[in-house]
């Protein structure tokens, strides 16, 4: 009988702390390198059309995930080509591709490069007056990554970046990103309003466009707020890459638990 006790005792704590392990496990940080680039179509500032050019920018970024904005998808101005495929076969990432509007002969969009497949992709049309404009989301294992080109018209963006708060509210589980050319200046109504759910881990005051002479911050990273999570930047940058597009790239590596 006592032999049984000892044995039931034994199991049972092994039990115990294998589920105090898992939970240990479920929590654990992770750190991921994430960035944004609106490439101008691949046109850089020679006006020279260059796949093999940003994709080495993307490249030397060393990133796990990055928003890309200004697509083209088979249009006459790219030749046909699908310019996320192009440049998702020479970073050898996987490519998730959102149409904004119709374009010459194709479409015309987002897109985001993942090292890895995403679990799930989401896209939705912002609400706006000017030119049409989407939210691209991708829900990967750790994180959900968020891609945007907003409007150039302030009362369009103020709509949208509602629209955004209210939408990825469902997604309570993972972390959120917000990456993209959201037109807007730092001192801006709608990054003052962002900022209020968002936390910025961009830096506010390394230009970001033009890309030869940048003067102005348009181009941001975002990590919406989440009391399940606290965060660190460990580190991140404006990429000095004059040519290859208008814009400049930049990345932000966070640490998230």
């Amino acid at each position: 009988m006592k032999s049984f006790y000892y044995s039931l005792l034994f199991v049972l704590l092994s039990f115990s702390i294998g589920c105090g392990n898992s939970s240990k496990n479920d929590a654990a940080p992770f750190t991921v390198r994430v960035g944004s680039y609106n490439i101008h179509n691949a046109v850089g500032m020679d006006n020279r059309l260059d796949f093999d050019r940003v994709a080495q920018v993307i490249d030397d970024m060393d990133i796990d995930a990055i928003a890309i904005q200004e697509l083209d998808s088979a249009t006459e101005r790219s030749n046909g080509l699908v310019v996320l495929d192009e440049l998702a076969k020479r970073t050898n990432m996987v490519g998730t591709f959102n149409a904004s509007i119709e374009y010459r002969g194709g479409k015309y969009g987002n897109g985001i490069l993942t090292k890895e497949q995403p679990l799930n992709k989401e896209a939705i049309a912002l609400p706006g007056s000017e030119e049409k404009r989407s939210l691209l989301i991708a829900e990967m294992e750790d994180y959900v990554l968020c891609c945007t080109h907003l409007s150039l018209n302030e009362a369009d963006r103020q709509e949208s970046m509602l629209f955004i708060q209210r939408h990825t509210q469902k997604y309570k589980s993972k972390p959120v990103l917000l990456a993209g050319d959201l037109n807007a200046l730092p001192s801006s109504d709608e990054i003052k309003y962002l900022s209020n759910h968002w936390i910025m881990l961009s830096d506010s005051t390394q230009g970001t466009y033009p890309s030869d002479a940048p003067d102005r911050v348009i181009d941001y990273i975002f990590l919406k707020n989440n009391d399940k999570f606290t965060s660190s930047v460990k580190d991140r940058k404006v990429v000095n890459e004059p040519v290859a597009s208008d814009h400049r790239p930049l990345w932000v590596e966070v640490s998230i638990k």
